[in-house]
């Protein structure tokens, strides 16, 4: 089989094929204490959440705790987030985005997510920043965020990061798309990753063919 031939049944790769190798990220390096930050701001989805996920946040309370928190742990990659969300929900984007960018450079995974989709739109007033949001989410999806593995490729097939250096590697996504069907997702997520992978070969192939 060539790679102009590429079809499913050779998209079943290791995840450590071809110079992606997927990461576990260390809960070890911080506190998995559970504080006021964490009750008042906590977000579900954050795969490293430690208490329940809070939807209307009261924003004054959640910054109040959440930088009283960070007094005593200032290098806690989960509290520098729950602040930046509730920051950014309070319309002090410029603010919040010290503290996600801390986050993320901390390998946080839902850090670097959440911060791509901001400088991916410029959304809440962000600075727009198409390439590094795209760095930012290929990072959440080595580190094992679901939501990266998912969104990468797709905002890849959409080109949204076509003028982007380097260029993403088709290989690359596969791992990614491959590692979300390895977790066993719920059926939604199942038949949203083999489409993509789907998309990716007539990519490809398209691609190939020029």
């Amino acid at each position: 089989m060539t790679r102009c031939t590429w079809v499913l049944a050779g998209m079943l790769l290791s995840t450590q094929a071809f110079g992606v190798e997927l990461k576990k990220f260390d809960l070890a390096t911080y506190s998995q204490a559970v504080t006021e930050c964490d009750r008042l701001t906590s977000h579900a989805d954050d795969p490293n959440h430690v208490a329940p996920g809070v939807v209307d946040v009261d924003l004054p309370k959640a910054i109040a705790a959440c930088q009283a928190d960070l007094q005593k742990d200032p290098q806690n990659p989960r509290l520098l987030y729950q602040l930046a969300r509730s920051l950014v929900y309070s319309g002090r984007t410029a603010e919040g985005l010290t503290f996600i960018d801390k986050s993320a450079e901390l390998k946080y995974p839902q850090a670097m997510f959440v911060s791509s989709l901001l400088y991916l739109d410029g959304s809440f007033g962000a600075p727009k920043d198409v390439c590094r949001a795209a760095r930012l989410i290929r990072e959440s999806a080595i580190y094992g965020r679901l939501a990266g593995q998912v969104g990468y490729p797709a905002r890849f097939i959409e080109g949204r990061f076509d003028e982007c250096s380097p260029r993403t590697d088709y290989d690359e996504l596969v791992v990614f798309l491959q590692a979300v069907l390895d977790s066993k997702p719920d059926y939604y997520k199942t038949l949203l990753a083999e489409s993509l992978l789907r998309e990716l070969k007539a990519k490809r192939a398209a691609a190939a063919a020029r």
